[in-house]
């Protein structure tokens, strides 16, 4: 038998690219960076980098989301803290010419946080910005976000980040039908009104709050009530959630039909 002989293989790099939603304003937000440096030097991207020799692929992606956003990866199986975001694998992409640098395999992962701050830039981006999923997809370039529409903005995002970003709102919308992922849209202790927002955003729709009121408090394990009551949404004191210990809804939050 031959020895082993790495030279053999084609080298290649490995990276994490992360898809970050949240919602502000009402409407269903992903994170966004301006390259600094080529390839594709000044054009929107999704944050990552390359992963570290000395590191797994879940690790780099939490070194990332906490570089990009100061949040941490949330441990489903233990308390959340107070600035944890859920963070989940989403899919692996490795065209050969997705990277024009050299041959990069991409393993993207999806971030799901309360309405975050401004975002600040690092690495070799050059500024970082909040923009409606629907204006980075090329679908809305009025620029929702206040943003000027001038080529930069309207130009597709860098690498196949356009098909990742889209891969991960598709992830998002689907899970929260079956799961209690909404919850992690919201802060600790959130309104119905206030979940209602989140599905609207996330699935892009408008919900009727009755039926919306009476499915989610219906729903076994979905939400527990904290006693409290809260008067931010203005009019009559509205009763205060956290999210309760079910990770399946049964029966299951349907998308309506478009």
């Amino acid at each position: 038998m031959s020895p082993y002989d790495p030279s053999a293989f084609p080298p290649f790099a490995v990276t994490v690219d992360l898809v970050v939603l949240t919602v502000r304003r009402h409407a269903l937000c992903a994170l966004a960076v301006r390259r600094g440096e080529p390839p594709f030097q000044g054009r929107w991207a999704l944050p990552g980098g390359f992963v570290r020799a000395d590191e797994d692929l879940a690790a780099a992606a939490a070194r990332e989301l906490i570089e990009e956003t100061g949040l941490l990866a949330h441990d489903p199986t233990g308390p959340a803290p107070v600035n944890g975001a859920h963070l989940e694998q989403l899919a692996t992409y490795g065209d050969p010419d997705r990277d024009p640098r050299m041959r990069v395999v991409s393993v993207a992962h999806l971030a799901l946080a309360p309405d975050l701050p401004a975002p600040r830039a690092g690495g070799d981006a050059h500024s970082a910005r909040w923009a409606p999923v629907e204006s980075l997809l090329g679908r809305d370039r009025a620029g929702r976000d206040g943003a000027s529409r001038d080529e930069e903005e309207g130009a597709p995002l860098a690498f196949d980040h356009a098909t990742i970003l889209a891969d991960g709102v598709e992830r998002a919308r689907s899970k929260i039908e079956y799961s209690s992922l909404a919850t992690a849209f919201c802060s600790r202790e959130f309104t119905v009104g206030e979940l209602r927002r989140v599905y609207e955003a996330v699935w892009g729709v408008a919900l009727d709050p009755r039926n919306f009121h009476r499915k989610v408090t219906g729903t076994p394990g979905f939400l527990v009530p904290t006693g409290g009551t809260t008067t931010r949404q203005g009019g009559r004191p509205a009763q205060l959630f956290r999210a309760g210990g079910a990770t399946v809804l049964n029966p299951p939050m349907l998308r309506p039909e478009p």
